[in-house]
């Protein structure tokens, strides 16, 4: 056998070696996950942490059904937090002391649900001004305010805990910061306003040019 035949073959076994090598690397996972978790059990070369970018918010570790989070934290963004400083006496004499004076809360309408649905008392508790409650009259804190809303939208909180519904702040990596409802939503009239799409405008295209 020439050398030219011997290092021909040599290097013919060599390249179907790799390419068998190549092909049994490829199914040694299962799945995309399972190479995931495999290789990174001993990657600690890169720390990547949201932490940077909360450090300027107020926050409120939360933890539901499995699923630990932060949360901006509410009360020091209440203007008028706390409410007992103003409501020291029952509503009903509040009103009366108020006679020919603008009321508190004027501006404030419930476009929320029906009238018979809900009120003001359905969510603050009138004896303590300071909390909120429950359908079952338990006290939930203004920071968790997120458990008033979950009672009746169950599927927008289930999707919340997931991370897939509502603004997450910072980044992606932990720990994980997320809007609650009311940083979104107006609790007093949640529904977004509905808008028109924006137009060409062609007369600002005509000074354009």
């Amino acid at each position: 056998m020439t050398t030219k035949l011997v290092v021909k073959t040599i290097t013919i076994v060599i390249c179907l070696f790799a390419m068998s090598c190549k092909h049994s690397d490829e199914h040694k996972y299962h799945t995309v996950i399972d190479k995931i978790e495999a290789e990174s059990l001993n990657y600690d070369a890169v720390t990547v942490s949201s932490e940077t970018f909360n450090e300027t918010i107020n926050t409120v570790k939360v933890s539901e059904d499995g699923y630990e989070f932060l949360i901006p934290e509410r009360k020091s963004q209440i203007a008028s937090y706390n409410c007992t400083e103003c409501h020291t006496q029952p509503i009903e004499k509040l009103k009366q002391d108020q006679v020919g004076e603008k009321a508190a809360h004027w501006n404030i309408k419930i476009e929320h649900a029906g009238l018979e649905t809900m009120n003001c008392a359905t969510c603050h508790t009138s004896n303590n001004m300071d909390e909120l409650h429950s359908l079952t009259n338990s006290p939930i804190d203004f920071n968790l305010s997120y458990k008033l809303c979950s009672q009746c939208h169950q599927q927008e909180f289930k999707d919340w805990k997931g991370g897939a519904h509502g603004k997450q702040l910072g980044g992606w990596a932990p720990p994980r910061l997320s809007n609650t409802c009311v940083n979104c939503h107006n609790p007093h009239k949640p529904a977004f306003e509905k808008r028109w799409p924006v137009r060409f405008n062609t007369t600002v295209e005509q000074e354009r040019k």
